[in-house]
């Protein structure tokens, strides 16, 4: 018999997720008869509570193995502290980046342009999307999931229909649109990718970042509308995409001086980017003002004299 779509989320007892917020990604954790495993491991500024809580729910087991849906920091930061911690985890990623984890290509993998940090770590094999990997003694199948992140996949379990869609799907929405900012035209992969989690129909979602839900249909549905507001105004999702990866700098220090604020976006090859394409009008100190000014007015920061502050 089928779960109605309000229902509380099933999730089966060999799954722990482990809800993070939005400086780290949530991390699943999957405690099997045969082995354990963690997809997406958080932000390197909170490695070492990612391995205390994964320690603490593993309750004395070894981690035998990491998997990352992408390779955003939020995602993978932590897999170098959990590779040093667990030894012989073997790690598994997508495929797309494989060549420049070998290399260790911080500006190819994103955290460079973004402002963003991830120590580095050693990838063991990879998630290629239609293949199939097993995670607490069931079979997930991997899909290509383009759009937020052009080498992102998704997991999902037949069975009980469940479904990790790290950015793809969120409850109230999806990821910034990352390749839309380098000028690629990704906007139609995002709707390609909400239509495979329709076909794919999961009773309940497990999202990159937010709680555990059930109601896929509405959530696809706030995210084409989302979406659409974005194809008929990129300028929109250029400026969303900026507050983003201002606040989520903002979330990881706490608080930063205005001087100190202005060198990082200075330094940060996204914000001359996103500058250039969408508000050139604008001299870049006042397009900065006025990011901080929305920060403010929403209240996702205050500031207190030349002090930002997160809220």
């Amino acid at each position: 018999m089928s779960t109605p779509a309000s229902s509380t989320p099933f999730l089966p007892p060999e799954i722990a997720v482990l809800e993070r917020g939005w400086l780290s990604a949530n991390n699943i954790l999957f405690i099997g008869h045969h082995d354990t495993a963690v997809v997406d491991t958080g932000y390197c500024s909170h490695a070492e509570q990612t391995v205390a809580l994964v320690q603490a729910a593993l309750g004395g087991r070894p981690l035998d193995r990491v998997l990352n849906t992408h390779l955003h920091s939020d995602h993978c930061g932590g897999n170098a502290a959990l590779q040093k911690a667990w030894p012989r985890a073997l790690t598994a990623i997508p495929p797309g980046q494989a060549r420049h984890v070998r290399q260790w290509d911080a500006y190819a993998l994103s955290y460079t342009p973004t402002g963003q940090q991830c120590p580095p770590f050693r990838a063991d094999s990879l998630l290629d999307p239609g293949s199939c990997v097993l995670l607490g003694d069931r079979t997930w199948q991997v899909h290509a999931a383009p759009g937020h992140d052009t080498h992102s996949i998704v997991l999902f379990e037949p069975r009980d229909a469940i479904l990790i869609s790290a950015d793809a799907l969120w409850e109230n929405g999806f990821g910034v649109v990352f390749p839309e900012l380098e000028g690629e035209d990704a906007f139609a992969q995002v709707g390609a990718t909400l239509d495979l989690i329709e076909r794919l129909a999961p009773r309940t979602v497990i999202p990159g970042h937010g709680p555990v839900f059930s109601d896929a249909p509405r959530a696809i549905e706030g995210a084409r509308r989302r979406l659409d507001g974005f194809v008929r105004n990129p300028h929109k999702h250029a400026l969303y995409a900026a507050k983003v990866l201002l606040k989520y700098k903002l979330l990881e220090w706490q608080q930063i001086s205005l001087a100190d604020l202005r060198a990082w976006t200075e330094a940060t090859p996204y914000f001359g980017m996103l500058h250039a394409r969408h508000f050139a009008e604008q001299g870049e100190s006042e397009w900065l003002a006025g990011l901080m000014d929305d920060l403010v007015r929403s209240g996702a920061a205050t500031r207190r004299g030349e002090m930002l502050h997160n809220t």
